[in-house]
């Protein structure tokens, strides 16, 4: 292949890939995404030696289809995070959590690798009542997963920190982690790291939580995931609790037992 032009993506081949993508995450690739699509696979199809979509759909059919898969989600499925994105929330976070007279149980249910969980993790540990707050750092890529639970990160992740907070919660890497932040043993016992498919049933053993995190998920779901997901969610949001979604998303036409505080920050009835 090297030196010939790219294979063509048939609206057939991506009609095929969308519907992998949506049975496997909920996330709908739009109608205008094909030529992104075709230029993400290229270098995969290289890389296994095919010389065009159709072989590779036969691949993602046969015994390595299910290993096969988890590249072509990591390659399709945006998974982008940072630090204290959309800060307000977390400022919110902070005076809520203070008036929560019960140790605290937080879930960041689509953490990609971590930063914002972690982030969860930091308010906590500046401002819940009770000292046995717990955080459940939750995804469906095992990979970005690993990534998370290592609490390793670029430092220059670190110029959306509050004043103070990369001292008090980090640690600066040394030797091959040069240029790194570290989280802090005292933020990582208060962690879990579990692998979770929203759009899959939930685990059993879940149970209830104070607030959910859920940012950036919603806005990419087919709309038939998107309303049959927050039910199954809010069924482990406390009476009370909080749900926090993005900015960029809505929950409007959705029957929900939920009242706004924020704009994207709501209460569970």
């Amino acid at each position: 292949m090297p030196g010939r032009r790219p294979p063509l993506l048939s609206e057939s081949a991506f009609a095929q890939i969308r519907q992998r993508v949506v049975q496997a995450t909920g996330a709908l690739l739009a109608d205008d995404r094909r030529m992104v699509v075709a230029s993400r696979l290229h270098k995969r199809l290289k890389a296994l030696r095919l010389s065009h979509f159709e072989q590779y759909l036969a691949l993602l059919e046969s015994s390595d289809g299910v290993a096969e898969l988890e590249h072509l989600l990591r390659l399709l499925v945006a998974r982008d995070s940072y630090f204290f994105r959309e800060h307000r929330h977390f400022e919110c976070l902070t005076r809520w959590l203070a008036g929560l007279e019960h140790p605290a149980r937080l879930w960041s249910a689509a953490c990609a690798s971590g930063e914002e969980a972690w982030s969860l993790a930091m308010v906590a540990a500046e401002s819940a009542r009770h000292p046995d707050w717990q955080v459940l750092a939750s995804d469906f890529d095992p990979q970005l997963l690993e990534r998370a639970g290592t609490g390793l990160y670029d430092v220059a992740q670190a110029r959306y920190f509050p004043e103070g907070w990369l001292a008090r919660h980090c640690q600066y890497g040394t030797d091959a982690t040069t240029g790194h932040l570290r989280i802090a043993p005292h933020l990582r016992e208060h962690m879990r790291f579990e692998a979770i498919n929203l759009i899959q049933p939930l685990p059993d053993h879940l149970g209830s939580f104070d607030v959910i995190l859920l940012r950036n998920l919603l806005a990419s779901l087919a709309p038939s995931y998107k309303a049959r997901l927050l039910p199954r969610l809010l069924a482990h949001l406390r009476p009370g609790g909080l749900l926090i979604i993005s900015h960029s998303e809505s929950i409007h036409g959705l029957q929900l037992p939920l009242r706004p505080l924020l704009p994207s920050v709501f209460e569970r009835l």
